[in-house]
């Protein structure tokens, strides 16, 4: 990923949850909260209500796909936490997609308007 770093610190993913930003879909919701940094920072929230181990991890695969195609038209300097739902099982990289262009970029992009 060209702009990305793993969020892995549990700091980011609470700051993400309770004080980001929220834009939802039936497979997935993202949270997002600004890290006053050159670069995004991403991370994946799986519950094991999605499945076992390999559903979880296919869900993870289909986000980081669909991130990584997406990544030059999201703004830069965000905490992006992805948290998959139920309806997540047997979607493809191109559903998740479709959210990050049609619903993720414009609530960023909202949010940062009404800050300024």
């Amino acid at each position: 990923m060209l702009f990305t770093l793993i969020l892995k610190d549990s700091k980011g993913f609470t700051r993400a949850f309770k004080k980001g930003g929220y834009a939802a879909d039936g497979n997935v919701s993202a949270h997002f909260f600004p890290n006053r940094t050159p670069y995004n920072r991403l991370g994946i929230s799986v519950s094991k209500k999605i499945g076992g181990a390999v559903e979880r991890n296919r869900a993870k695969r289909i986000i980081r796909a669909a991130y990584r195609e997406c990544e030059s038209e999201l703004p830069i300097g965000y905490d992006i936490v992805f948290s998959c739902r139920a309806g997540i099982n047997g979607k493809k990289s191109g559903d998740i997609k479709g959210f990050i262009r049609k619903r993720l970029i414009k609530e960023i992009n909202k949010k940062s308007r009404d800050k300024k």
